[in-house]
Formats: structure tokens, sequence, C-alpha cells
């Protein structure tokens, strides 16, 4: 781990600029070196994105203009770099097809419509506090979800490597049509392919610092003019309009409206899922206090900003937030740093993207879907979590043979559903005394008993209405097998911190099953944990029965031990 930053002396309590203020002067000079790095490496991945998205190369530039400054005014996180993300720009690719045409004039403007949308959705999570939401998509289904879009974006650069155009739905008839027409390959587009990923894999395998992206670009871009790829056969960019971005206000016609709004959802789960879970990780690093709902008010403003300039989503980015921090930027002033340089590139360098092959932009593009495929974290999940690792594959099987959306409402649903199955799965013990008088904790079983009569079950969940069931057959079934018959059951609720309305009810109930054993009931129960929700439910209350609610498990059985069921006492009598 890297050494936490120094804690600044006086704290920033403005409502923006909390990324940037208080500066640093020790600092500065590491985060502009930063900043170089991010645009370095930044640009012709966010030209890759828009082959993704279907949009323009130049909408990726300017996803990293104007998103990334609103985003240093309006957000919290130190470290977040918001931009393009493989995983949005495939969402859109995969869904806004149903109504209109890749890379079409409506399409893109499309992108824009949605973008806005995500920041409305944003702007109403912050104002309801939603931020809390991030949690709701576990870590194992983030995982499938993006090794699913690393396959789907890789199989759809297949057919670019090799000079093709792109045929088939899906990643899998993607990959089998290359393979179909693989003879009508161009030559000299696959030579350059080829030559892009050793540049890029070599740089990373020699010289890891290395922006091989960038030199593979620029190279390129200097052979295409010095050796006219264009007449060869190779395709080029073609003109990319310089300038700032104008000003837009992005269409919505109401035949498109269910599907601008499926697509900004989806993208919306998952930038506030994968955002809060990179800058959440990077203020943990350092030690600093993250803020998720201001985040969210930064993204909201990203997203408003990329829809009035005419791109696409933007979210943070886990990749780039990892660029900047290993090459030692702390601070906003490193994303200030990278806008400034884009800025640059939009009004003087336009031109020469014009020279920039297709090839050198999918070569970019699978090589960043490959990346996504996340092996590393799939075998952790099936040797850690084998049960996790089934959502992952899962999750990753809906995007690849399905598409994205549907993919991520299925990590949603899976996560859910592990997240219940886990509640549901809970561990329960019987508590006996050890011979040197310790409670000693062991599985669920008649006839182990804490006193003569006395029964302790401990239930170490929340107990809701997907558990009461097992709550209550467990302890019929150590009442109704043991031999000789049980005085007390003692209900050990000190890890229950919850009990919902199903549960208070089915308490009553298995008190009056209880009742016509001749078996009395009590509870183990703290103030500070769920005595006050039994007393609330009266649970523990019946005429002519004796029920307590006790502080620890050694008052009950003392307690207990001298006092018979048939006691008649119809209030609780706490200790």
């Amino acid at each position: 781990m890297k050494p936490a930053a120094p804690t600044p002396s006086h704290l920033h309590h403005l409502p923006f600029l909390q990324g940037l203020l208080p500066i640093n002067p020790a600092q500065l000079p590491h985060d502009i070196i930063a900043g170089v790095t991010l645009a370095a490496l930044g640009i012709p991945e966010v030209m890759g994105y828009t082959k993704i998205a279907g949009t323009p190369t130049v909408t990726g530039l300017y996803t990293i203009l104007l998103p990334l400054l609103a985003f240093v005014v309006f957000g919290a996180s130190r470290q977040l770099v918001v931009a393009a993300d493989s995983a949005t720009a495939a969402i859109l690719a995969g869904t806004l097809t149903a109504v209109a045409a890749l890379g079409s004039k409506e399409y893109v403007a499309l992108t824009s419509t949605v973008a806005l949308t995500v920041a409305v959705m944003l702007v109403i999570a912050r104002i309801f506090r939603l931020g809390f939401l991030a949690d709701f998509l576990s870590r194992s289904a983030l995982i499938g979800f993006l090794t699913g879009v690393g396959v789907q974006v890789a199989a759809g650069e297949l057919a670019g490597l090799i000079g093709l155009a792109k045929q088939g739905h899906g990643p899998v008839m993607q990959i089998v049509s290359v393979f179909q027409r693989v003879a009508e390959a161009n030559y000299p587009t696959t030579v350059l392919s080829i030559a892009v990923l050793v540049v890029i894999i070599g740089c990373k395998r020699i010289a890891p610092r290395a922006p091989g992206a960038l030199i593979a670009v620029i190279g390129s871009i200097v052979a295409s003019g010095v050796f006219n790829f264009a007449g060869h056969g190779i395709t080029v960019t073609g003109e990319v309009p310089g300038g700032l971005p104008s000003l837009f206000l992005p269409p919505l016609h109401m035949g498109e409206i269910n599907q601008v709004l499926a697509t900004a959802a989806s993208c919306f789960i998952v930038i506030i899922a994968q955002s809060a879970a990179t800058a959440r990780a990077y203020a943990n690093r350092y030690n600093e206090k993250g803020d998720d709902n201001a985040d969210i008010i930064g993204l909201a403003a990203a997203n408003a900003s990329a829809a009035f300039t005419g791109t696409f989503v933007v979210n943070g980015s886990p990749t780039k937030t990892e660029m900047v921090d290993d090459a030692g930027g702390r601070t906003q002033v490193a994303h200030l740093t990278t806008a400034v340089i884009v800025l640059l590139v939009l009004l003087f360098l336009t031109r020469p993207l014009s020279l920039l092959p297709g090839a050198v932009l999918s070569a970019i593009v699978f090589m960043i879907g490959v990346k996504l495929i996340d092996v590393k974290g799939m075998t952790e999940l099936f040797r850690m979590q084998k049960d996790e690792f089934v959502v992952g594959l899962l999750t990753a099987c809906v995007v690849v043979f399905v598409d994205v959306m549907h993919g991520i409402l299925a990590a949603v649903v899976l996560s859910l559903i592990a997240h219940a199955r886990h509640s549901y799965r809970l561990r329960t013990r019987v508590l006996t005394r050890s011979p040197t008088g310790h409670w000693v904790a062991q599985h669920v079983e008649p006839n182990l008993l804490a006193a003569p009569g006395i029964v302790v079950y401990r239930f170490e969940a929340d107990l809701f209405y997907a558990n009461t069931g097992r709550f209550s057959e467990e302890v019929l079934k150590l009442v109704n097998d043991a031999s000789p018959p049980l005085r007390w059951v003692v209900i050990d609720a000190s890890e229950i911190n919850n009990v919902d309305y199903t549960a208070g009810k089915t308490l009553i109930q298995l008190g009056s099953e209880l009742d016509k054993r001749g078996v009395g009931i009590a509870a183990v129960a703290l103030p500070t944990g769920v005595r006050h929700e039994i007393e609330r439910y009266k649970a523990l209350r019946a005429s002519g029965a004796h029920r307590e609610i006790f502080a620890t498990v050694d008052a009950a059985i003392d307690a207990l031990s001298a006092i018979s069921p048939s006691a008649s006492s119809p209030d609780i009598k706490p200790e």
C-alpha cells in the first residue's frame, strides 16, 4: 500500500472544489506530471471508446474536457477521474441501436439525451441521499459484468483489426463472421494492427510507464502522412472538427423515451456502483474522508456538461484513476492539467488526427476489451467463494449472449439474490457450558442443554420474513425431539439487530405453540439491539404465561432454573 498523504493543517469547507483545495505547493509538480501522463494515456483511450459507443472520434476528446472540469468543481473525491468509460459506452451501443442506426446523426443526439437523463437521475439520487445504492451491486457481479463487456468489446473489434466491416449481432456471431470472411482480410491493415498490438504489449512488458498507445497513435499518424495509408486501402479517421465543442440542447422525442430511460437507468446503476467503489478505494488508501453524495453531484454536473457539448455518458474510471495515482497525482490539479492539454489538442492538433488509421483505434479498443476480461478476479472468486463465482459467471454470460442492458439487470438481481441467500443461509447455534464454565456454541441438535430442562438457541442474523420459517422450525424441532421434555427455550437475540413485522408475528405464534407444549420462552436481548422491538411487538407477552427478557445468558439461566413455565405473570419483567 502506498503511504498515506499528510492531512492538511486546515480543512476545506466549501461545497465545491473539494477535490482541489487546499492546494499543497509541494505536491503541485507531481500532480502536473500526473496530468500530462493521463492526457498521454487517456486521449487515445477515449478516442477508442467512441468506436464502442458509435460516435464521432472527437466526442471522445469532449468527454475529458468540460465533464472533467465539472467534476473538479462539484465533486468531492481528490482522485476520481471522470471521463468516457467502456462499460457505459457498451451500454449505449447495445441499447440505442433499437431506435437509431449506430453512428447516425439521430443516434449521436440520443447519446447526449441519455447523458442528460443520467444527470437528472443522479441529482434525484443526491436529493434522496441514495449513494448507498452503490452497495447493491456486489463486487462479484461487477467482475462478471465487466468481464462480459470485455468479451463483447474485444469481439467487436476483431473485424476492424483485419480491415473488415463489423457483421453479426452479439460477440459470438461477430467472431463467427470474422472467421468466415478471414480470406477477405486487408493485408496492409492486418500488418498495421499487429504492429500496433506489438508496440502496446511491448511497452507494457518492457517499460510499463511508457505510453504505448500514444506512441502507436503518433507513429501511425506520421506513417499515414508519409506513406499515404488511405491510398493503400487502409481506412483513416477523416476530418476531425477542431475548436471548442458547440453548446447543444439534446433532443427528446416521445417515441424514444422508453428506450432513453432504460438506457439511462442502466448507465446510472453502473456509474453509481463503479464511481463510488473507485472513489472509496482511493480515499481509504490515503486516509481521506469520502463523500458519496457529493461525488454524485459532481457526476451529475459532468454528465450534464457532456450532454450540452454533444458527447455521451461519462463515468468514474478505475483505469484512468489508477493512471493518475501511479504517476504520483493526489488531487484534481492533475485533472485540470489533462483538460488544458485536451483543449490544446482540440485547438491545434485535430488535423493530424484525421490521418489516424481506424485499425489503430481498433487495436487500442481490442486491448481495452482484453484488459476488462478479469481472469484473475474470476479465478479468485472460483477459489475463494464458488457461489459468488456463479453470480459473476452468470452475469458475464448474460452480457455476452443477450446484451449489456440485461447484463446490468442480471448483475443487480443476482447481487440482491446473493444478499438474500446469505441472510437466509444464516448461522444458528445452541449454547452449552464447558467444564470450565464458559459458553460453547455448537451446531443445532436436540438434547444439547445449557442447564437441566433449558436450551439456549442463538440466532446470528437479523430476523426477517425470509428466515422466520427456519427460525420456528429449528426451535420447535429442539422442543419436539428433546428427551426428557424441555421446560424453557431461551432465544439468544444478542446478534439480532432488526426484527421485521413478519418476524414479530412469528415470535408471537411461536410463543403460543410452546405454550401448548408446556414450554416457556424467554429472550436475551440488549437495550442497544432488538429489545425495544420485541417489547413493541409484545412478542413475549401472553396471558397466563411467565416470559422475560434478560441482559445475559447467565442471568437467564440463573433466573429460569428455579421458575416453572406455568407460573403466571402477564407482563415482561426485564432484568
